[in-house]
């Protein structure tokens, strides 16, 4: 591969190139220059990439040099969201309120339905749609989604020589069998939990999860299960992976209680922790109502090697224990003792000069804030009693206050639990499990509608590249989703086959919406969803597994990722983790606002492991190409089935070949070659 200093002469030849000092390389952007994602001249489908990888060519950059591919694959600028009136839609869905013909049981009848609610609603916007996509892309995508990597070109070729017209429908289930799905669905998950973790050191657990995320997936449990153990879970934060959710916000019951409607509802009602909610009808009284089911929730140490913690239940150790030295616990459960101790006039009360020579004098003014009721100044056995424990943040509380914003010393107003959803009670004055264990029977029941919504919804979008609502997690009944019926159909279905998660996967890849090509996006403010697919930016791991799996490797180990500190009893980070650092990105952000970065071009570009990989000597997987296949047509076939999952147009190969004969040096042309498909916009996202 021709080194770095000889490319960067002519990269300054390109204007308004731009010098960037990467340590001991030196490296030339162009300003304006990006990579172009590519499908392929001789095909009737012409691309849009997502906002692209700001990395140039590194030899087909210079002015007179050709690219490797051809495919047009700018996309415009313009936000997919939703249309603004589409959003002033009022009250909550109504589950099974569209008139089907099919039994939701039968995934190819839903999707062929959703598919004419979608096409009536595109004929009456006289919208064209696009059509059907090439078998060998429709692959690439679904092997992705499902699998979370590409194919194999022997996956490629067997696909594209089978004339089984029900091939598409078996791939899906043989995907969905396979443990890569469950991995993969596992990773997903995992970040959505942790990607907004307000707990730092929750990191450390993040792995935990992620097992018990692919067990669960693995042994098929349904969604509505997998739901109730996140939020009746309990134990050791290192063993129990369910803990994962309560620990990435440290047991604290208001972030507990907004990422569980974030999460599982798709609402994010945490806007009404301080006020009511700005633009939905929830009440600020109704977000804490939802938290009162949280607060005896303990997120407590555990003095082992290595340092770890475990979720517990506060119910009979008020005040953080029975006494254990905590003066405060031991008088709550005993004020008379106290009295008589303390009392020196023997009237029945303390005062602050009675207290405060003993163990409660720095805690006096506090205590006859929170229990003097007549408010005489001091204090009697019976306000004692009555005192509820203030509520610190992972540490329990008996019961739940929604705190006083015009007096913050106070104990703020005692709130019972409540689904704000469907108003049900379960109760005062309920242990921990049986709060917990209510909140996951509202939330998980077929008559709250927002959980199938908010599930469905997600996988959609995470699919399609777009969702009914748009953020997956900010629905609500004051917006309206785009093509409601669909998304009625998908998620009454969803309830109907008990929340099996690969039923919603099955039936998706099955739409036409799904499987339809990629096109240029509308120059419009709103352009119209699914007439065409929308391409979207891998996620780490996907990129992470395909970079792998074209490299011929299991780990990018070491080369030049920076490896951060492992942090509490985190031990080493895996070289997946140091990838992640780099080109993780939270999975809720709406595809369209994920980009790439400056530092991730570089590491693409210029990382010294990825460059000895894509060698054209040695043990490597293009070594193996050029020495099987002599022709160069033969190995340019197998180079793009390895890298982009398709063979090259014929205006490819000539580009191709062209250019080898022009460097007229075999190895460094192709190793040239990997290394521009490598940056490609098109093997850097799902087409």
């Amino acid at each position: 591969m021709a080194a770095t200093s000889s490319c960067s002469v002519r990269f300054s030849e390109l204007s308004g190139a731009k010098r960037l000092s990467t340590g001991a390389v030196l490296l030339v952007v162009p300003l304006t220059a990006v990579l172009v994602a590519g499908a392929l001249s001789g095909r009737n489908e012409a691309d849009a990439a997502p906002p692209e990888q700001p990395a140039p060519s590194k030899r087909f950059a210079r002015p007179n040099a050709p690219r490797p591919f051809d495919r047009d694959s700018r996309r415009g600028d313009s936000a997919r969201k939703s249309d603004s009136s589409a959003n002033t839609g009022k009250g909550a869905p109504t589950q099974r309120a569209v008139a089907r013909h099919v039994s939701p049981s039968d995934s190819a009848g839903t999707a062929a339905a959703i598919d004419v609610v979608i096409r009536e609603e595109l004929a009456e916007s006289k919208s064209s749609v696009a059509p059907v996509a090439a078998d060998e892309d429709f692959l690439r995508r679904v092997t992705f989604d499902l699998t979370g990597t590409s194919p194999s070109p022997r996956d490629v070729t067997l696909f594209g020589l089978d004339s089984d017209p029900a091939k598409r429908a078996k791939l899906v289930d043989q995907l969905l069998d396979s443990d890569e799905f469950s991995r993969n669905w596992a990773r997903y998950w995992r970040d959505v939990v942790f990607s907004r973790a307000t707990e730092m050191r929750a990191q450390f657990a993040t792995q935990t999860f992620e097992d018990w995320m692919h067990g669960e997936f693995q042994k098929k449990a349904p969604w509505d299960a997998i739901a109730t153990s996140m939020l009746t879970a309990k134990g050791g934060v290192r063993e129990e992976g369910s803990t994962g959710l309560i620990f990435a916000h440290g047991a604290e019951p208001a972030e507990v209680a907004a990422e569980v409607s974030r999460i599982f509802l798709g609402i994010q009602i945490q806007c009404a922790n301080c006020h009511d909610h700005p633009t939905d009808a929830w009440k600020r009284e109704q977000f804490h109502q939802l938290a009162a089911f949280f607060p005896r929730l303990r997120l407590q140490p555990k003095m082992t090697t290595p340092r770890t913690f475990e979720v517990v239940s506060l119910d009979s150790t008020p005040f953080g224990g029975r006494g254990g030295g905590n003066p405060l616990g031991a008088l709550r459960e005993n004020p008379e003792l106290a009295i008589r101790r303390l009392d020196q006039n023997r009237d029945g009360k303390l005062s602050k000069s009675e207290a405060e020579d003993g163990p409660l004098g720095r805690l006096f003014d506090r205590l006859l804030g929170l229990g003097d009721t007549n408010k005489d100044g001091m204090l009697s056995a019976e306000e004692l009693k009555k005192i509820e424990p203030p509520m610190m943040a992972g540490r329990g509380s008996r019961e739940y206050h929604m705190p006083d914003l015009n007096n913050p010393s106070a104990p703020g107003k005692r709130i019972d639990p409540e689904f704000f959803v469907t108003h049900e009670k379960p109760g005062a004055d309920l242990s921990d499990a049986d709060r917990r264990a209510a909140v996951a029977r509202y939330i998980t029941s077929p008559d709250n509608p927002w959980f199938a919504r908010a599930f469905v919804n997600r996988i959609w979008s995470e699919m399609l590249g777009e969702g009914f609502y748009i953020p997956v997690d900010d629905m609500g009944p004051e917006r309206e989703p785009r093509y409601g019926k669909a998304l009625d159909l998908l998620a009454d279905g969803f309830v109907s086959n008990r929340y099996d998660v690969r039923w919603v996967y099955r039936t998706i890849a099955s739409t036409e919406a799904y499987q339809r090509q990629i096109r240029p996006t509308e120059a419009t403010e709103n352009p119209t969803p699914f007439v065409a697919a929308v391409p979207t930016r891998l996620r780490s791991d996907q990129l992470y597994s395909a970079i792998t799996k074209v490299l011929g490797i299991d780990d990018l180990g070491g080369g030049g990722m920076r490896r951060p500190g492992g942090g509490m009893g985190r031990g080493p980070r895996t070289p997946r983790d140091n990838f992640a650092q780099l080109f993780g990105f939270d999975p809720s952000t709406p595809h369209d606002e994920v980009v790439g970065s400056v530092p991730q071009a570089l590491f693409l570009m210029n990382s010294p492991l990825l460059t000895n990989l894509m060698r054209a000597g040695g043990r490597t997987t293009l070594s193996g190409i050029l020495t099987k296949y002599s022709s160069d047509r033969d190995a340019l076939n197998e180079l793009y089935l390895m890298v982009l999952a398709r063979e090259p147009s014929e205006k490819e190969l000539k580009i191709c070949t062209d250019y080898i004969a022009e460097v007229n040096n075999r190895n460094e042309a192709f190793e040239d070659l990997l290394w521009s498909l490598l940056n490609s916009s098109e093997f850097l996202t799902k087409r």
